[in-house]
């Protein structure tokens, strides 16, 4: 290993985009420069709400960077989506403090990808190992309670099972490109009565007038953001809470990354009326976000899903995520995936307990994905390939 020291970053900021982004890769947005930046400069990522920036990177002796690590100080574990708000419970019970604790993940984005970033001419499994020691080190020297990866990629994975981190297993629902040349095709592959169920969603949206538009992320004007950004802000309010984003992100983020950034917009004649915001990877769509001005039959599925699926037949992709959790999804022809996030417990004793939970909840995750499983809309043929 080349002779290196660690830096832990105050902000994202700190670094230059063109060295982040090296190590980052291009295969999706949420690990670039300009994403955690957009993140942190509207105010979404930051100490007042909770996450204050701790990124790690690993310099050689000129300060080019080798390797690194998004991470944070976390105050609570809202907008993580892996839950682990009874671990702090059973900490407060033992007279422990959980919180801050260390988290490596994307800010309100539970997507698989790197964690572990290395550039392309430093050994991978070298470097991951010091950005883990580094990291591991740093949550013992600062006296906190717990590290956490959240959705990291299978390579990175197993980096972190291999240094000892307790695995935790969940499950969304990912589409699947079989190569199909149309949105027909795709629905040829389904059963009859999932077929016509399929159709007749869509064909309710359409006699209800409402037609789709399209825009990347430079194609939008204040004044459609504006609009949507509503339909966004008021998913959250009905459930209770604030949103997470603010408009100030999102336009920042059509702005740095205006090709990466996708909105489907309903709208009845002129009028907008939902709203549905993907992100761009080179291979696959992210579904992200939505919202409506109103409450109009099938519109959530054919926004969210059905419109996401003839983007990724048009343009190639491989794969769909749509977000987490979501039995209703697999009708629409997603299927039961698993994903898993890493932890380092700094106590052994809850070390071991927590170890012991996430065991036998893995076995619950992969008992209910194969129940799922039975239930997809596919011929069993096409099924059979698609789990190829």
């Amino acid at each position: 290993m080349i002779a290196s020291r660690a830096r832990f970053l105050t902000s994202i900021a700190d670094i230059d985009a063109t060295s982040w982004n090296t190590l980052a890769g291009a295969n999706q947005p949420f690990v670039r420069h300009e994403f955690l930046l957009a993140l942190e400069e509207s105010g979404c990522a930051t100490p007042r709400t909770g996450w204050t920036p701790r990124h790690l990177v690993i310099e050689d002796a000129r300060g080019n960077a080798l390797g690194a690590l998004p991470l944070y100080l976390k105050g609570h574990s809202r907008g993580e989506f892996v839950f682990d708000f009874s671990w702090a419970n059973a900490y407060a019970q033992h007279g422990l403090e959980y919180y801050p604790k260390l988290l490596s993940a994307v800010p309100f984005t539970p997507v698989r990808g790197s964690r572990l970033l290395v550039g392309p001419t430093v050994d991978a499994r070298a470097m991951s190992d010091l950005l883990i020691e580094m990291a591991a080190g740093y949550a013992r020297s600062e006296d906190l309670s717990s590290w956490h990866i959240l959705f990291p990629s299978e390579p990175n994975l197993a980096a972190l099972k291999r240094a000892g981190l307790i695995e935790r297993r969940d499950c969304q629902f990912h589409w699947f490109n079989q190569g199909y040349e149309s949105f027909d095709a795709f629905l040829a592959t389904f059963t009859a009565d999932k077929r016509k169920k399929a159709k007749r969603e869509r064909r309710r949206v359409a006699e209800a007038g409402i037609e789709f538009d399209t825009r990347l992320g430079g194609e939008m004007d204040d004044a459609l953001w504006d609009t949507v950004y509503e339909f966004y802000a008021d998913t959250f309010h009905r459930h209770g809470h604030d949103p997470y984003l603010n408009l100030k992100f999102f336009k920042r983020v059509a702005a740095a990354m205006p090709e990466r950034l996708m909105l489907k917009i309903a709208r009845h004649g002129s009028q907008p009326i939902a709203v549905a915001i993907f992100f761009i990877g080179d291979d696959a769509l992210f579904g992200r976000y939505w919202g409506a001005g109103g409450n109009y039959h099938s519109l959530h599925f054919e926004t969210c899903y059905y419109q996401g699926i003839e983007y990724c037949i048009e343009h190639r992709l491989q794969r769909f995520e749509p977000g987490t959790q979501g039995e209703h999804k697999v009708p629409r022809g997603f299927v039961p995936t698993l994903t898993s996030s890493a932890h380092d417990i700094c106590d052994p004793r809850f070390a071991a307990a927590i170890r012991d939970f996430a065991q036998r909840e893995a076995r619950g995750v992969d008992a209910y994905a194969a129940a799922v499983n039975e239930h997809v809309p596919y011929h069993r043929a096409a099924d059979e390939e698609l789990h190829l």
